[in-house]
């Protein structure tokens, strides 16, 4: 077939929007899992600076403590057990998991192919 090209890969309009758009999405993707990675960083620092017992005088420990507060603050007080330690360790371990699978699910959709 004499004249006959093929259409370059990437050559058409449609597929070259669609995967601009899918590059947004990776891009918004890949952002959502940043930041559930740094919130399940601090969420943990505060579970090992309460558990251990960190001065929570030191500048450092205070500013993860008050951030890891903010972050598991809906979740706080679900369960009530004597130990403090052990009420910290399960509610903002609650806190984590969600944070975590809510991210992760939410990422996963995002980087879906779309038809």
């Amino acid at each position: 077939m004499r004249g006959f090209r093929r259409k370059a890969r990437g050559s058409s309009g449609d597929g070259a929007a669609a995967r601009g758009a899918y590059g947004l999405l990776g891009l918004l993707a890949a952002l959502i899992d940043i930041v559930v990675g740094v919130v399940a960083l601090i969420i943990i620092l505060g579970i090992l600076f309460v558990v251990l017992g960190a001065n929570e005088d030191n500048g450092i420990v205070e500013a993860a403590l008050d951030a890891a507060r903010f972050l598991v603050g809906p979740f706080d007080g679900i369960f009530k057990p004597d130990d403090r330690k052990l009420e910290i360790a399960i509610n903002w371990g609650i806190a984590l998991a969600v944070y975590v699978i809510v991210g992760r699910f939410v990422a996963s959709l995002l980087r879906r192919p779309r038809a």
